[in-house]
């Protein structure tokens, strides 16, 4: 699909329910909730939907959000590479058929929409969508460049990860020039944590493991610490690179609970390992340096799994 056909199949339909994945990040609700916004700037019925409820740290993005009543004629997922994502919430979604154009930047797409653009070079959603806009000469406004400024900046890691390119610090450049109050924008991301959060990196850090002679570091979370250390689900965006920070580990896992004996993983890697392949022998999928997968059973059979996995690659 090119660029140009997509923006046309904005003005040639209403009633849109805009898909974001669960455990939303800054890419998926930036995305969404800036695309969201064009639509009804143009006259058109939209919604934003996820199956988790939208973290309090993105709130200025829905502060002024609020649901539309209308009959859905047409659905669309961004940043959603796998229908399992979209949430047992909104099961209804996940069945073929059911969502009509998905948007997206993850090699691992399993392109379960009708229609479906990926850019795997993108290195978030927010660009692409960026790039639809402009390629129909969208008016922009200052909420939505906040928007799409957040989750290129969430997903490049303040533009540090190895997926940031050269597009992706022009295209942030040209959103830094509306009134979109960037730096309070990456404070807030990056640098500002509750006491909760510092509480589980704490315990976190002082419970990290290694193996295979210090090349694999993993942290785990449980529900019963997460429910002690009175932090919400939010708070725990961008744990996962903690393990990775750590001098000669080339691959970072987190394990965290979200239900009893269902947890999902977090993998980051160095230049010498796919984080994606990894994740694939178990579902799951992602970027070369960052993906994800979920897996079922005991803390102890998922954590043995995961070793099992590592020890293949090495």
């Amino acid at each position: 699909m090119e660029l140009q056909e997509i923006f046309e199949i904005f003005s040639a339909n209403d009633n849109f329910t805009i898909l974001t994945h669960k455990s939303p990040d800054g890419d998926t609700l930036g995305s969404g909730f800036a695309l969201c916004y064009y639509l009804r700037s143009i006259g058109k019925c939209a919604n934003v939907l996820n199956g988790d409820e939208f973290p309090g740290r993105y709130g200025f993005m829905y502060e002024q959000y609020q649901a539309q009543d209308f009959e859905e004629r047409y659905v669309i997922a961004v940043d959603i590479a796998d229908p399992n994502l979209i949430g047992s919430k909104l099961a209804r979604y996940q069945q073929e058929g059911a969502v009509d154009l998905c948007i997206d930047h993850h090699i691992s797409n399993k392109h379960f929409a009708k229609k479906t653009y990926v850019d795997a070079k993108a290195s978030a959603a927010a660009m692409i969508i960026y790039e639809i806009l402009k390629a129909g000469s969208a008016k922009i406004s200052d909420l939505m460049a906040k928007c799409l400024y957040t989750g290129i900046a969430t997903d490049t890691g303040c533009f540090k990860y190895e997926n940031t390119t050269p597009k992706a610090h022009l295209i942030a450049a040209e959103l830094m020039a509306y009134d979109i109050d960037y730096a309070n924008v990456n404070r807030q991301m990056f640098d500002v944590k509750s006491r909760a959060r510092m509480e589980v990196e704490q315990i976190v850090t002082s419970n990290m493991k290694y193996y295979f002679d210090g090349k694999c570091s993993m942290i785990t979370l449980t529900k019963k610490l997460m429910e002690e250390c009175g932090a919400d689900q939010a708070e725990f965006d961008g744990l996962a690179s903690i393990p990775l920070s750590v001098e000669g580990v080339q691959i970072g896992i987190t394990v965290k609970e979200r239900h009893t004996d269902y947890y999902k993983i977090s993998v980051r890697t160095t230049d010498k390992l796919d984080a994606s392949q990894f994740c694939k022998q178990f579902g799951g999928g992602g970027h070369i340096r960052a993906a994800g997968c979920e897996i079922k059973g005991t803390l102890e059979e998922v954590e043995k799994a995961l070793l099992d996995g590592v020890e293949k690659l090495f």
